[in-house]
């Protein structure tokens, strides 16, 4: 990888991934950057919150100029195949170069969004490049709350434009996104004593194509959650059925993969398990054939647990995680083909086996209806018996067609490339929204290569993009 054009942001990238950098748990990657800044004698701040500034000076001609902020975030997500072996916390990732794609081997990638990273560190390293001052902001926590965006200082950036790096389509400029809101549910679980002559058994749901919980919600995705808990609701509501314990995806912005459960029921049922198993099973398959290529649903006894959860506890959650809505709400109507609201059924997990922890995320770029869908959401859980409570939120960043950054970007491409590029919103969340409440004087625009699969193992970046963005980028720095 090390040898791909242009070797200058290919080798920053490299060794970014070699570096672990969970949400949170940044300090490895944020004493890179200080070294970094020490080496080349940059300036190089890091604030209360944890983000990390690195300026650099204008170079000769460009002194007049606006500063131009760049932007990227820290972290990356932390998803793995089940059947791989590697901790996020101390190693390293084992970067692939397959057929024009960069992967990895059964994790993310972490190019979301530590490309966006390295086309900084490449800026700032580079001696030929022309561009006025530049100020080089690195975010921390952005995939688990953007955490950094929110405590960042309302007077360390100087710059007028800034421009985000955390997009995932070469030759698209992201002029606006949705703000969002989690909502999380928690149910107190009561059990009993395993009755007499019952029999145990599992079913998983696996091999779904996951994904970004905004950018991919349109692309009609499985979820995990919502394939195994309809076919443990279609059991549940002819036998005598008991959950043990369910568990099912892992991060509030990611589309459910896997999703697992052990219940019970009488033995003189086993064989209606398996006959409901196969008929929901069949339906599932059929409905998502087109899409979930690779889905794998399975049923296997299991040994019989000393306790079970009531059939009222059962009911419960089942009940709630069937009415609990899942994927888009409403279209723009502003926008063709974007996102206006949505929600995502993200994980349902279980910290011990008094308590039932469900965790959602809704999104829109209209505010009244982001909490709307919110609302919603906990009014099922509340149905159901549940605690609810919601994050603080985050803003959306409402477009400007008029964005003087946005005019510049659009010709440098179109010079460039020959073709006119897209100018869109996006439904994921970015951490502009949050930035123009701190300075509501900016003007910003995001850019960035192809990915796809990003938040998932299938996570990949296209080779030839990276390059492409790198000449634009550098381009629009350099137009006066």
């Amino acid at each position: 990888m090390k040898t791909l054009e242009p070797t200058i942001v290919w080798n920053h990238f490299y060794e970014i991934t070699q570096i672990p950098r969970p949400s949170k748990k940044e300090d490895k990657v944020r004493a890179y950057l200080d070294e970094f800044g020490k080496k080349h004698n940059l300036t190089t701040v890091t604030d209360k919150a944890g983000n990390v500034l690195i300026t650099k000076p204008a170079t000769p001609g460009y002194e007049n100029e606006k500063t131009i902020i760049l932007q990227a975030h820290m972290d990356m997500v932390c998803e793995k195949n089940s059947d791989v072996e590697h901790n996020f916390d101390t190693d390293p990732i084992q970067v692939i170069v397959d057929n024009g794609w960069i992967k990895a081997k059964g994790t993310t990638l972490g190019a979301d969004n530590g490309i966006g990273m390295a086309l900084m560190l490449a800026v700032l390293s580079s001696d030929n490049l022309k561009h006025p001052a530049l100020e080089c902001l690195f975010t921390t926590d952005e995939e688990t709350g953007l955490t950094g965006a929110f405590a960042l200082d309302n007077n360390l950036l100087k710059g007028e434009i800034l421009i985000n790096l955390d997009s995932e389509d070469d030759g698209e400029i992201f002029v606006g996104c949705a703000g969002g809101i989690d909502t999380t549910a928690t149910l107190k679980v009561k059990t009993k004593d395993t009755p007499r002559h019952f029999f145990a058994f599992s079913v998983t749901v696996k091999g779904l194509m996951g994904g970004h919980s905004g950018d991919d919600i349109d692309k009609r995705r499985g979820n995990a959650n919502k394939m195994l808990n309809r076919i443990l609701w279609n059991m549940h509501k002819d036998l005598d059925l008991h959950l043990v314990k369910i568990d099912g995806g892992n991060l509030r912005n990611a589309i459910p993969r896997e999703a697992s459960a052990v219940a019970c029921v009488p033995f003189v049922h086993k064989e209606k398990v398996r006959v409901i198993f196969n008929e929901v099973a069949a339906e599932l398959e059929d409905e998502n054939a087109a899409i979930e290529t690779n889905m794998r649903i399975e049923l296997h006894s299991e040994e019989i647990p000393d306790r079970v959860m009531t059939r009222r506890s059962t009911s419960k959650i089942l009940n709630a995680l069937y009415a609990c809505p899942h994927g888009i709400k409403a279209m723009s109507p502003d926008m063709a083909g974007l996102v206006e609201t949505s929600t995502n059924l993200a994980s349902v997990k279980m910290p011990d086996d008094k308590k039932l922890v469900i965790t959602t995320s809704q999104r829109s770029s209209v505010e009244s209806a982001k909490d709307d869908i919110a609302h919603q959401v906990e009014s099922v859980f509340k149905l159901a018996g549940c605690s609810v409570t919601h994050g603080d939120g985050y803003p959306g960043w409402k477009p400007n067609l008029n964005s003087q950054i946005l005019s510049v970007a659009e010709k440098s491409y179109e010079k460039l490339f020959a073709v006119q590029p897209k100018v869109k919103a996006i439904h994921a969340g970015l951490e502009c929204g949050l930035f123009l409440k701190k300075y509501p004087h900016l003007d910003m625009i995001s850019i960035g290569p192809t990915m796809r699969g990003v938040h998932s193992p299938d996570e990949r970046l296209e080779i030839e993009t990276v390059g492409r963005v790198w000449s634009w980028l550098t381009d629009i720095l350099a137009t006066k």
